[in-house]
């Protein structure tokens, strides 16, 4: 079967974040939106099949999640990523945000040291922050060819005895590196040498391109599998975020019982009835549609790396091998990161994520959300081709 990605649904006249939020965010509605991290692809049609058969039942009460629906996700596990988990290992929760959340608690207490690795998602330390926990920023360095790489020595430089957990982005959002198992044993190796639990969130972990392949660090061996916090979804692999649904796996039962404290507390319950059924139908369908859409995105970003290539003085585009977040070095424009943005918004017509919400080590950088159809790929590379054009003019 062949599926299209040539055209997606129109969302202005949905609650679409993405959409709703240009006002606020960019001070006008006159931007095409690719800043935050869902798709403007449609959901496959075996997600929404699944989704109007439950629906053909008239009464919607509180259901558990049902033990197919994780079964389906232990296999695709299984077989894409060659990791078993066990069903009781597993437990559902509405966003991988959250589940972090509950691991700050359970794991660290108030003035503890926790580890992030900047740029990074912003609510990796938004979320120590706001649990009164201290920052230990391990930034990623950056090598001569673009590309992001962990700095153990900085890591190694700066643990202490307050340190208990770190927070580990695996494939890496925004940068987009699968880490090398080479890399994750060397992390490994000062986690355990430092009692640091992990929390792994590797929700993009089957958003890879070949030859890479995503390696769960849970997976690395069982000192690993003993340490790790496996955060890990659907919805950014089929665009179905808005079913709120991803799980949880830890395998180390004192530490499950730990997490447990604090989820059971919280009361995550069971999740929406049509999120289990999306859920299921997108491992037990996805595999075709899944590489289908890879081919896809590695043909937007080539387009976005061609675009950037012709402007080599102004923009560069770090070295991809996951998500569809495409992370632009701007620096060469010589802006301020408030031009920069204005730049983005004014002249390309683009809403993007600013570089510097990704931490201080962003600054200069955009983030851009190529998980677009044809049509409003072409659309976002004819935008930033006459921004960048008329700018090569006037600089």
């Amino acid at each position: 079967m062949s599926y299209d990605f040539s055209e997606s649904a129109c969302r202005k006249d949905t609650n679409a974040e993405k959409y709703t939020l240009r006002e606020k965010l960019f001070k006008t509605e006159d931007v095409q939106p690719v800043w935050v991290a869902d798709m403007d692809i449609n959901t496959p049609d075996f997600v929404i099949e699944a989704v109007k058969q439950r629906l053909n039942h008239p009464i919607f009460g509180y259901e558990d999640v049902p033990q197919s629906a994780f079964k389906a996700q232990i296999e695709w596990m299984k077989r894409e990523h060659s990791i078993e988990f066990l069903l009781e290992d597993m437990l559902y929760s509405h966003s991988v945000v959250a589940s972090m959340n509950v691991a700050i608690e359970a794991f660290s207490e108030i003035g503890d040291k926790i580890i992030v690795q900047t740029p990074v998602y912003p609510p990796f330390f938004h979320s120590v922050i706001e649990h009164d926990r201290e920052l230990l920023k391990n930034p990623l360095k950056q090598n001569s060819d673009g590309k992001y790489v962990f700095d153990i020595e900085d890591l190694k430089s700066k643990i202490d005895k307050k340190t208990k957990l770190l927070l580990l982005c695996s494939p890496h959002n925004p940068v987009g590196r699968t880490w090398r198992r080479e890399e994750l044993e060397e992390i490994l190796s000062v986690c355990l040498q430092h009692n640091i639990v992990v929390f792994s969130d590797e929700i993009h972990s089957d958003l890879v391109y070949k030859p890479n392949i995503h390696i769960p660090f849970a997976s690395l061996n069982d000192k690993a599998r003993d340490i790790t916090i496996t955060a890990i979804g659907a919805g950014k692999t089929f665009n179905m975020a808005g079913f709120a649904m991803s799980s949880v796996v830890i395998t180390n039962k004192k530490l499950r019982e730990q997490y447990l404290k604090i989820y059971k507390r919280v009361h995550f319950a069971q999740g929406s009835v049509l999120s289990h059924v999306a859920y299921e139908s997108a491992y037990k369908n996805g595999k075709e549609w899944l590489e289908e859409l890879k081919v896809h995105l590695q043909k937007n970003y080539n387009m976005l790396e061609a675009v950037c290539s012709r402007y080599p003085y102004m923009i560069k585009i770090v070295p991809i091998e996951a998500t569809y977040l495409a992370w632009l070095d701007c620096r060469g424009m010589n802006l301020s990161d408030k031009a920069l943005r204005n730049f983005f918004v004014k002249e390309a017509k683009l809403g993007l994520n600013a570089g510097l919400s990704f931490g201080r080590e962003g600054s200069g950088f955009m983030r851009l959300n190529f998980a677009l159809s044809c049509a409003k790929m072409s659309q976002v590379i004819d935008k930033l081709e006459y921004a960048l054009e008329k700018k090569g003019k006037y600089s």
